[in-house]
C-alpha cells in the first residue's frame, strides 16, 4: 500500500486541523441550509487544496493521487458535500489537464487551482445518462467555431460553477463524433435551472442545464473531434476514486460515532458495545475500512500507471467502497437505536448521503459491467 511521503502528511494534517475546527461544527448547518458553502470553498482554497494533483506548471502541488484522495476521505468524513468541492474541481478540470493545449491550460487551470474560477462536469443526460455514445447535445461547426445545443442533468455544483467541461456530439460526413469543449457558464445562452431538491448531499447543489445554441470559439474544443469518449473515460476513473475516497469517509465516521456512542450508551446494566448484536457490526465496519483503504489504494495504482485493466479496477473500487459505505451508515443508524433516526446525531446524514455515491459517477450496475465484460475477455475460451 502507499506510504505518504512526509510533504504529504503534513497536508492530510493541515486538512485535519481543517476538518476539526472548522468543517466538523459546520456540517450539519450546510446539509440542514442546502446551500453552497462559498465559505467553506473559500477556505480550501486558501489552504491550496484545489492545486492538489494539478500541474506544477499552472501554480499546483504535484504530490500523488493517493495524498490527494486521503485528503477527500478526511473532509467526506465530516461533509461528504464538502469533499465534493474537490471531486468536482478534478474531475471537471481533468480534461484539460490530460488532453487539454498549453493555451488552455495556462488560461484555465490557475483559477481553478487558486479557487477563483469553479469548473463543473457536464455529461449526464436525460436519456443517456452518462453513456458518451448516446449524446443528444449537438455541437455544429461554425466558420468561427461550434454551436452548442442540448441539455444535460444531474450536474454538480452547476449552479456556482463558471464553466462547464461539456459533451456533445460533432456531426462530420453524417458521423456523430463525441468531443469535448469548455464552455462559459455564464453565457445568456446557458440556462442553469434551480437545483433539485434531494435526498442527501445537501450543500452540493445538483441542476439541469440547457445550451441555447450557446456560440463558442474553436478554441474551446479540448483535444480533437471525436475523442470525446476517450476524454470521458480518464475523467471518470478519476472521479471514481474520489468517491470511492468520499465513501470510505463515510464508513470511517460510521464507525467512529457508533463506537462511540456504544461505549457510552448503556443498557440493561453495561455498554450496549458489549452486547454481541452491536459489537458485530462494529466490526464490520473495521473490516470495511480496511478492505476499502486497500481496493481504493489498488485502483489509484491503475490510474496513475494507466494499467491495462484500469476501467475494471477503479470500477471494482467505486462499486465496493460505495456499498460498503452504504452498509456501515446503515448499521450506525441501528447501532444508535431510535436516536439514530434523529438529527440530532449524524448518522442520520450518513446514511442519506451514502445512498448517492452508489448512482454518482455511473450506477454500480454500470460499473459491475464494465467488470463482468473484462471477466469475460479475460476467461474467453
Amino acid at each position: 500500500m502507499y506510504q505518504l511521503q512526509e510533504e504529504e502528511r503534513m497536508i492530510l494534517s493541515m486538512v485535519d486541523s481543517v476538518c476539526t475546527d472548522v468543517i466538523a461544527d459546520r456540517a450539519a448547518e450546510i446539509d440542514e441550509v442546502d446551500e453552497f458553502p462559498q465559505d467553506i470553498y473559500d477556505l480550501l482554497a486558501e489552504q491550496g487544496l484545489f492545486g492538489l494533483a494539478m500541474p506544477e506548471e499552472q501554480g499546483g502541488f504535484a504530490v500523488s493521487v493517493n495524498c490527494w484522495a486521503a485528503c477527500v476521505t478526511r473532509l467526506a468524513q465530516e461533509s461528504p458535500a464538502v469533499a465534493l468541492m474537490l471531486f468536482v474541481a478534478a474531475i471537471g478540470a481533468d480534461a484539460i489537464m490530460t488532453y487539454g493545449t498549453d493555451e488552455q491550460k495556462n488560461t484555465y487551470l490557475p483559477e481553478i487551482i487558486a479557487g477563483e474560477k469553479k469548473i463543473s462536469f457536464a455529461l449526464t443526460e436525460p436519456n443517456a445518462g452518462s453513456d458518451v455514445f448516446s449524446l443528444t447535445t449537438s455541437a455544429k461547426p461554425t466558420d468561427n467555431g461550434y454551436v452548442i445545443s442540448g441539455n444535460k442533468m444531474f450536474i454538480s455544483n452547476a449552479a456556482v460553477a463558471d464553466y462547464f467541461c461539456v459533451f456533445a456530439n460533432v456531426e462530420v460526413d453524417g458521423e456523430k463524433k463525441p468531443s469535448a469543449f469548455i464552455v462559459d457558464a455564464h453565457d445568456e445562452r446557458v440556462v442553469i435551472s434551480a437545483h433539485e431538491q434531494k435526498l442527501g448531499l445537501h450543500g452540493s447543489p445538483t441542476c439541469p442545464i440547457f445550451f441555447d445554441k450557446v456560440e463558442v470559439a474553436a478554441d474551446a474544443l479540448i483535444g480533437e473531434v471525436g475523442q470525446g469518449a476517450q476524454i470521458a473515460f480518464h475523467a471518470l476513473n478519476r472521479g471514481r476514486i474520489a468517491l470511492a475516497a468520499t465513501a470510505l469517509g463515510i464508513t470511517r465516521a460510521s464507525l467512529i460515532a457508533s463506537a462511540t456512542y456504544a461505549n457510552s450508551r448503556k443498557q440493561f446494566g453495561q455498554a450496549v458495545i458489549d452486547f454481541e448484536g452491536v459489537s458485530f457490526k462494529l466490526a464490520d465496519m473495521r473490516i470495511a475500512v480496511a478492505a476499502s483503504e486497500g481496493i481504493l489504494d489498488d485502483a489509484i495504482e491503475a490510474f496513475v500507471t494507466n494499467a491495462r485493466d484500469v476501467k475494471e479496477r477503479v470500477a471494482a473500487a467505486k462499486v465496493y467502497c460505495t456499498e460498503a459505505a452504504q452498509a456501515a451508515a446503515t448499521d450506525a443508524v441501528q447501532v444508535h437505536g431510535g436516536y439514530g433516526f434523529c438529527k440530532e446525531y449524524p448518522v442520520e446524514r450518513y446514511y442519506r448521503d451514502a445512498k448517492a455515491f452508489t448512482i454518482i459517477g455511473g450506477t454500480n450496475q454500470i460499473q459491475r459491467k464494465i467488470i463482468a465484460d473484462e471477466v469475460k475477455k479475460t476467461y474467453a475460451l
